[in-house]
């Protein structure tokens, strides 16, 4: 029934019928259905509003002029620069008004003259002209029009011989300031709060969260600021003007409801500062919502997580996200994923059931690998910080994806972090660095590496216990397993020092400071890592030295200290695609101090190939989410 509905889903909605609106400021891409509706900004009448950031060298002024008797609805822009005389931008200002006004009066006696040139009937049923040379010559001259003011001031005093940037700061202690065009008075507000950026997904799924693609505010934050969500239909004449819109939801995140099929979505965001509220800025979706793919098998590994765990336990989820950065381009939609439908590979797609799938676990620590810089943005923190977490992002070195360590407030304190690229902290652990830096083709391979270890020193509330976790994805290459087995042997001796001086800094006795170490080791069990965390030690014997004949490390051995095994053992698969399918993720825990009460049971091997391999249109990602409970162990814990 499930491989049906995901079958049904994926003819349904092919990839090449998501498209994107995107609003930056008032600009509104066009609809590819040649719909008119346009997502606004609410401007209040009689308002001038100009914004000045920080360090910027230009101010932005905007105002909505009415004037009746011109017959002129507008919204203008102006971009200036601080340094310029209000005179000259005043200039400016009143030659793109009059422009404007120039261009109706155009129009109008086009009209005009259309009209009377146009040919009436006689009474005897021909056609003559209704007004002819004569007579035009016989009207009266146009009486010119009136000049065009524009000014800046109290109703005191008109301002001169200042610049914009002084008139900035006398805005600051002076509140009744107007621009003032056509005798209409428009009160100045300066850095009102306001949407800079707002965009939605191009993908908008029954059963799943949908939020803002981008939501950018100035002078205003996302969690003091107001949102709404509403629905309605398009009508048959597709104006977007016309739909009818039903409020459905007040927060920034709305869950997308199976009776929302069909409907197009509009988001509402009401900017708020400290003290003041900004103008509404609205968007309408360009698609309709559209099916989901029906039951996913994350969601029933999700009863087995129906709730948050109590104070004293936490449950860990590592999860490599399957960045789009390696997903976007030809090579991997043909060849690496070819076998994954367009549509299912698209980010847009993707995160909204990688963002439910991640909720679902209802996790207390996430360390995830391969997250691309926009979606930690956009998508992770905006998302989790509502659910009372909070994390940070550590990019690889020149790449626009990395690792991301996410915790929930509610149980743990932050106390630091410490993010490295492993290749540029070698050198500092000359015990290990000083027997391969001699191997010239090794060192020139291993050095050029970005693999990040991002490390986070966390407090359990309910025990007064501290947790370092590490999170890390190491070099992926077949051929490489020496260099996987030496990062990851750097890694350890920075964790080791990291850890020792914790201790020392924070007073910390023996069993006060447990080791998780979690993430995508591109190893199996068989390998060097897995030996080394479970049993301590590897040897020179061990065949990871000499994946690569020309690089092969000799007589190298390498240990480490802490009591450590896997907490979800050696799952068949965590990785599985068609070129390789293996257990590659490792949640690493202390076993002197932690212990694992619970593991979220596995997909089965039907489940990942319903549609060959993963990512597909039920699996978000070519990696399988690993999710374990611990506590303290019962002899040290409270």
């Amino acid at each position: 029934m499930l491989g049906h509905l995901a079958k049904q889903f994926c003819i349904a909605y092919p990839a090449n019928t998501l498209c994107k609106l995107r609003l930056v400021v008032g600009v509104a891409l066009p609809r590819r259905d040649g719909s008119n509706f346009q997502p606004t900004h609410r401007y209040r009448m009689h308002t001038a509003y100009f914004k000045h950031l920080p360090g910027d060298s230009h101010c932005q002024i905007r105002f909505h002029l009415v004037a009746a008797q011109h017959r002129l609805d507008k919204v203008f822009n102006f971009n200036r620069s601080i340094d310029e005389s209000v005179e000259v931008c005043l200039e400016r200002m009143r030659c793109n008004i009059e422009k404007e006004l120039t261009k109706k009066n155009k129009r109008k006696a086009s009209k005009k003259e259309a009209a009377a040139c146009s040919p009436a009937p006689s009474d005897d049923g021909k056609q003559v002209v209704a007004a002819d040379v004569r007579t035009q010559q016989q009207q009266p001259p146009a009486v010119p029009p009136s000049p065009i003011t524009v000014s800046i001031g109290t109703r005191k005093e008109q301002f001169s011989s200042i610049t914009i940037a002084e008139l900035l700061a006398r805005l600051d202690h002076e509140p009744d300031v107007f621009l003032t065009v056509l005798n209409d008075e428009l009160r100045i507000t300066c850095n009102t709060p306001e949407v800079h950026a707002v965009a939605l997904p191009s993908s908008m799924l029954a059963d799943f969260y949908v939020y803002p693609a981008k939501l950018e505010l100035h002078f205003a934050t996302v969690a003091g600021s107001e949102y709404r969500w509403y629905r309605g239909l398009m009508p048959a004449s597709n104006n977007a003007q016309q739909i009818q819109w039903e409020e459905v939801c007040q927060e920034h995140t709305y869950l997308v409801r199976t009776c929302d099929i069909g409907y197009h979505l509009k988001f509402c965001c009401t900017p708020r500062g400290a003290e003041r509220v900004g103008l509404t800025t609205e968007i309408v979706a360009v698609r309709p919502v559209q099916a989901g793919p029906g039951q996913c098998p994350f969601e029933v590994r999700h009863l087995f997580t129906p709730t948050k765990l109590p104070p004293h336990q936490f449950r860990v989820v590592s999860y490599n996200l399957l960045a789009d950065y390696y997903t976007d381009s030809d090579y991997s939609r043909t060849v690496l994923f070819g076998y994954c439908l367009p549509y299912a590979l698209e980010m847009d797609y993707r995160k909204q059931l990688l963002i439910k799938e991640l909720l679902g676990y209802r996790g207390d620590i996430l360390c995830l690998q391969e997250v691309d810089s926009k979606i930690f943005d956009c998508d992770l923190l905006p998302i989790l910080e509502q659910k009372h977490f909070a994390g940070c992002h550590q990019p690889k070195r020149n790449t626009a994806e990395g690792l991301a360590t996410f915790y929930d407030t509610g149980k743990f304190d932050f106390i630091e972090k410490d993010s490295v690229i492993v290749s540029e902290i070698m050198e500092q652990f000359p015990e290990l660095w000083d027997r391969v830096s001699d191997n010239e083709p090794l060192l020139e391979r291993i050095v050029k590496r970005s693999t990040a270890l991002q490390l986070t020193l966390l407090r359990s509330r309910s025990a007064n216990k501290y947790l370092l976790v590490a999170n890390t994805h190491l070099y992926f290459h077949p051929d490489a397993d020496h260099i996987r087995l030496l990062q990851f042997g750097f890694a350890m001796l920075h964790i080791r020092r990291t850890y020792e001086r914790i201790r020392r800094e924070h007073n910390l006795g023996g069993q006060e400071l447990a080791l998780l170490f979690c993430g995508d080791f591109n190893s199996v069990p068989e390998c060097g890592i897995y030996r080394l965390m479970t049993e301590r030690y590897v040897g020179p014997e061990m065949a990871d030295w000499l994946s690569n004949e020309q690089e092969a490390v000799r007589n190298v051995s390498l240990t480490q200290p802490f009591s450590m095994a896997s907490a979800c053992g050696c799952p068949p698969f965590t990785n599985y695609t068609v070129g390789f399918a293996a257990c590659i993720d490792y949640i690493f825990y202390q076993t002197d101090l932690l212990q694992v009460t619970d593991v979220i049971p596995m997909p089965s091997e039907e489940e990942l190939k319903m549609y060959e391999a993963i990512p597909s249109p039920v699996f978000p990602s070519d990696h399988i989410a690993l999710v374990a409970n611990l506590q303290w162990n019962a002899q040290h814990g409270e």
